[in-house]
């Protein structure tokens, strides 16, 4: 079934689903030390815990990849896609990493 045409709209863009994924997994990679954050009850910085997101986002990213180029064929997989997804969970294990840094000097 073919997603109907939504036609040209002023707040899309060419590009607006690759800046869409980077911030969604941004997001979620975020919310996943969040999560292990309230989970320990303490800050401190594991880097078992970073792999380990990096590997849970990009099994989530390939297959969301791997869903829309054998299952939804309305829908085309991009590597692109799936580099922005990472690029996403770079930017969020960053902003972690950076912030724990913050915390170790106050």
């Amino acid at each position: 079934m073919k997603m109907p045409d939504t036609g040209v709209s002023g707040i899309f863009f060419e590009g607006f689903d690759k800046l869409a994924h980077l911030g969604f997994f941004y997001i979620l990679t975020i919310l996943l030390f969040y999560g292990k954050i309230k989970h320990q009850h303490s800050y401190s910085f594991r880097s078992l815990t970073i792999f380990k997101i990096i590997v849970i986002t990009s099994l989530v990213g390939g297959g969301i990849e791997i869903l829309q180029w054998k299952v939804f064929t309305y829908r085309s997989a991009e590597w692109w896609d799936f580099g922005c997804d990472m690029l996403g969970v770079a930017m969020g294990v960053f902003s972690y990493v950076l912030l724990h840094r913050k915390n170790v000097v106050s």
